[in-house]
Formats: structure tokens, sequence, C-alpha cells
């Protein structure tokens, strides 16, 4: 069966590009009506909690379309190397790549199998035990108390013996299982992540623990290579002017048909790498404080953070060391298995 959500991306993405590139004034309406489409349905989506394909298929096929017309439209006017074209796909390569392992585990925490039969297993008088799923003993009168937070069931939190002082684990009562600092359960996904950063609907996928780095890699990689294509099409069909300004007059980019399609791809790219630039540097200022989105929303709604930089970033103040050591301790997420309590091992 096709899922309905891949289906738009690939008819109505190259129906509106060449329909936008009849007109100067067509491009206008369906560049601007485009990312407010997509918005509304981000946060329909959003608010009902559901999963969809429709942005992970509208970013791939994007790209394949981009590049369709790149190699069609820009390549055979002559002013385009073959060391540029190789460099590009290069590029178009190792996003793929990054974004491939991003849509790998983020870090789910593995259910306990006894958290389907709770109550059988767990009465009230006894405490809730676990080996090497993370339980820590908590008891189900403190689990049956827990209170929703944004979304999440949080209940009373322990100290580990691994954790520093003052670093607390949460019950979660939809997973069974005593959440590690910093984890939280996804609503959309219905699984808890460890250091939760936040869903996201361009990879269909939460962003954790295990896939954060690739989720930066390939927002960064997918920059370089998007300016890149632009500056590369914006040269050839309109010559001597820099990108810049070719970007916003252009005066014989509506001369023909084809340099009109690609002067609109040049729009419809410039507006898709604003959006995820902005993605991106929202990520790399987060990871400068060594605050998550997850973290920083709840910062905001309990009123514990500072704003910063304009706005832009949270800081929680709770995980942050310093520029190089938050950055240290990003580039060693994943690279070595979660710690077990001395409970645990008990």
């Amino acid at each position: 069966r096709i899922n309905v959500s891949l289906v738009p991306p690939l008819v109505l993405l190259p129906v509106f590009l060449h329909v936008a590139a009849l007109h100067f004034l067509l491009g206008l309406v369906i560049l601007t009506s485009l990312p407010v489409v997509v918005l509304w349905y981000y946060y329909l989506t959003h608010r009902r909690k559901e999963r969809t394909l429709l942005f992970l298929s509208l970013g791939l096929f994007s790209l394949g379309y981009m590049y369709y017309v790149f190699l069609q439209e820009v390549v055979p006017r002559g002013h385009v190397g073959y060391s540029q074209v190789v460099a590009l796909t290069c590029g178009l390569i190792l996003m793929l790549a990054a974004l491939f392992r991003a849509k790998k585990d983020p870090g789910y925490l593995p259910i306990p199998a006894s958290s389907e039969q709770p109550s059988r297993q767990n009465p009230p008088s006894k405490s809730v035990r676990g080996s090497a799923n993370g339980l820590h003993g908590v008891t189900a009168s403190g689990a049956a108390s827990s209170r929703a937070v944004n979304g999440e069931a949080k209940g009373p939190s322990r100290t580990s013996a691994e954790e520093p002082e003052g670093v607390k684990k949460d019950w979660c009562t939809k997973c069974q299982l005593v959440r590690p600092a910093r984890a939280g359960h996804c609503r959309l996904c219905g699984r808890c992540v460890r250091r939760l950063d936040h869903h996201c609907v361009w990879i269909n996928s939460c962003v954790g623990e295990q896939n954060h780095q690739a989720f930066i890699l390939a927002l960064s990689f997918f920059m370089l290579t998007s300016v890149y294509g632009i500056t590369l099409t914006l040269r050839t069909i309109c010559r001597g002017r820099t990108p810049f300004v070719a970007l916003f007059y252009c005066p014989g980019a509506y001369s023909d048909y084809s340099s009109a399609l690609s002067f609109t791809c040049v729009w419809y790219c410039a507006i898709v790498t604003a959006g995820m630039g902005y993605i991106l540097l929202i990520q790399l200022l987060n990871i400068s404080y060594n605050v998550t989105e997850r973290e920083a929303r709840l910062a905001l709604r309990d009123n514990t953070g500072r704003r910063l930089l304009g706005g832009l970033v949270i800081d929680t103040g709770q995980y942050n060391r310093g520029f190089l050591c938050n950055w240290g301790h990003f580039l060693s997420l994943g690279s070595s298995p979660p710690q077990r309590s001395a409970e645990d091992i008990v």
C-alpha cells in the first residue's frame, strides 16, 4: 500500500514550479503560498499528534527534482564545469548518507516486557524492579500520582547512584520505565528517547542521543550543497552579476522558458535553504549552551530559563559547562553505551 501523504509532493511540486515559470507574477504567488501551506499542514498534524511522510517525501523529491533541473537546464549551457558537477553530486550523496544515518534509532529506551501487565506483576505494595532496561525501584503508588508535563507522563523522580548530584530520573507511565536524565517521551512516536531534542517532521523521526550528530551533518551538507547549486545556477542564467544581486535582479531570467524554470527553482531552493538555515542556527546555538529543544520548551513554560541572543536560545543553566565543554559533550554522544546504576547491577 502506498501512503497517501507521499503523493502530493510527487504530483504538485513539478506542476507548481512549471506554472510559476510562465510569468513573474505567477511565480511570486506560488512561491509565497507554498511555505504557508506547508506550515499550515505542519501545525495541523502536530496538533493532532499525527505522523506523516509528506515532509520527508517533499524534501527528498525536491532534492531529486532540483538536481534533475540542474542537469537538464543548467549544465547544457556550458558554463558549469565537470568538476563542479562532481562536487555538487558528492555533496548531495554525503547529505543523503547523513540523512540515512539520522533516520536510524535516535536512542529509544527499551520497553520492559513487564510493562504490558503492570498491575499483575507489580502490586501497589511492592516496588517496580528492573535489570537492564533502566528500572530503578519506583513504587507503583508514586507512578499513580504522576502528572502530565507538556504531553508527557511524568511522575516522581529519583537520583541514580551513577548520576551527578541534582540530576534526576523520571517515571514514564506510558512506557512503564524510569527515564534517564534528559530523556523524554515523544507523543508522536510513542517511545521514550535518550536526550530527546525534538521530533523532526523532515526525517519523520525523533532527534536524540544516537542520531543528533547525523542530523546536524545532514543539515550542514544540505546548506553547503544548496548554496553551491544556487550559485552555479545564477552565474549561468544571470551572467555578469553576483549571485546575491542576481537573486533579486535578473532581467533575462524570463527571456526563455528554460531560464525561467531554472530561476524559479533557484528561488524555491532559496526559500527552503533559508528555513533549514534557521533550524541549523538554532541547533548550533543550543549545542553551544548544551540545551535541547525539549528542555528549552519546558524552561519557557516553567519560566526557569534565560532568553539569550534575542530569544534565539534559552539557557537553562543546568548542563551548561562552557562553549568548548558543551561541544565536546555533543561530539561524544553515542560513543559509549549508557551506564547502569548500582541498583541495576544488584
